[in-house]
């Protein structure tokens, strides 16, 4: 009983892993800024977090892409706060 509860936990975590990506100017380009944003009640209670890419990377046109990841850590993190706490890593790449 313990190994298939185990087993359970461990593919919930694993199915928490996820990405969401928008390609802009091609695919292939170097990270310039990754910061982690606080969610709470998977969005609810969002605060106020934008990340102008276009800034970041000096112009738009030298964006490549934009990220929203759901690493393992934050699905843990999400699930002992009982997704209260919901993080994510957002990440800009550009040329």
């Amino acid at each position: 009983m313990k190994k298939l509860l185990l087993s359970l936990c461990m593919v919930a975590m694993l199915g928490a892993c996820s990405t969401q990506t928008a390609l802009i100017n091609g695919n292939t380009g170097k990270l310039a800024k990754q910061d982690m944003q606080t969610f709470f009640v998977h969005g609810l209670g969002e605060q106020q977090q934008t990340i102008d890419a276009a800034a970041v990377c000096g112009g738009a046109d030298k964006v490549v892409k934009v990220e929203r990841v759901t690493s393992f850590v934050n699905g843990l993190l999400s699930m002992l706060t009982s997704s209260i706490y919901t993080p994510y890593d957002a990440k800009v790449y550009c040329l």
